[in-house]
């Protein structure tokens, strides 16, 4: 099967605009994230030594965590600057694609897809990436899957005050409808903001069993970007960010919070 194309936008913007192996350490709500999918995945991780391959891992923000935890992961990504990144800290990594994985059918205990469905605007492509990630993964293991929520640009946007760009205004407002942050407009690359239920049918669809879904970073990191940008200090270690961090566990259990986080992750069984 021949390797599908990544949009030239989505390679541009990881290797030009954005350092992704500074997007979990370097700010509160980011490091938010990273705490919330850390304590998320370990419910469900088995016994290390496991394999797992991280899908879309970028520069290998999550394969360190768990390469320490004693895990052995692989790491795919069609971005060849995170490919480099990773190679050069010392994991398995190669360039490819989430719709069209090389490895062999149940190779791995876990797949992790922490970022492709963010950038697959069409619904079969997402369907597809998900349907790999299972096949690859053995029965009785599980797959993780990261969503931005259909709100996330909303509530960021009011934490740095860009709804008062009319260009940025007029984004969000499509995004609330459609979910779909087209290519070729400013500010991100083109991107796909899912709602819960969505997340849901998506793994239902791609014959995934017994989806939940959690809201990663609560329903106060918005609050927590939006001071640490006004204040220009690092709340990392902040009292603040332990609230957040609270009250994002607080908020689990309760569905109606659910869109209030700016990413959620669904985990399935194979």
């Amino acid at each position: 099967m021949p390797t599908p194309s990544v949009g030239p936008e989505i390679i541009a913007f990881y290797s030009e605009t954005i350092d992704e192996s500074e997007r979990l350490t370097g700010s509160a709500d980011g490091v938010l994230e990273m705490v919330r999918t850390q304590e998320l995945l370990r419910r469900y991780l088995p016994p290390a030594p496991a394999r797992i391959v991280d899908i879309g891992g970028g520069p290998g923000a999550h394969a360190r965590w768990l390469a320490k935890d004693g895990y052995e992961v692989d790491l795919i990504d069609p971005v060849p600057r995170h490919v480099e990144a990773a190679v050069a800290a010392g994991f398995r990594a190669e360039l490819g694609d989430a719709r069209a994985l090389s490895a062999p059918d149940a190779t791995y205990d876990v797949a992790l897809v922490l970022g492709p469905l963010y950038h697959l605007l069409d619904h079969g492509d997402r369907i597809q990436a998900l349907r790999e990630a299972g096949r690859v993964v053995r029965p009785g293991g599980f797959v993780a899957a990261a969503a931005i929520g259909r709100y996330a640009s909303l509530f960021e946007h009011v934490a740095t005050t860009m709804l008062t760009v009319d260009r940025v205004r007029d984004a969000v407002a499509d995004i609330l409808v459609t979910g779909i942050h087209a290519p070729g407009r400013k500010g991100f690359t083109s991107s796909y903001f899912h709602t819960g239920d969505g997340l849901v049918t998506e793994l239902s669809e791609a014959g995934l069993r017994d989806p939940v879904v959690y809201g990663i970073e609560g329903p106060v990191w918005a609050a927590l970007k939006a001071t640490e940008q006004y204040t220009r200090e690092s709340l990392i270690d902040s009292p603040m960010f332990e609230a957040a961090l609270t009250a994002a566990r607080l908020a689990e259990p309760h569905p109606d919070l659910l869109a209030a986080s700016s990413h959620m992750l669904a985990v399935a069984r194979v």
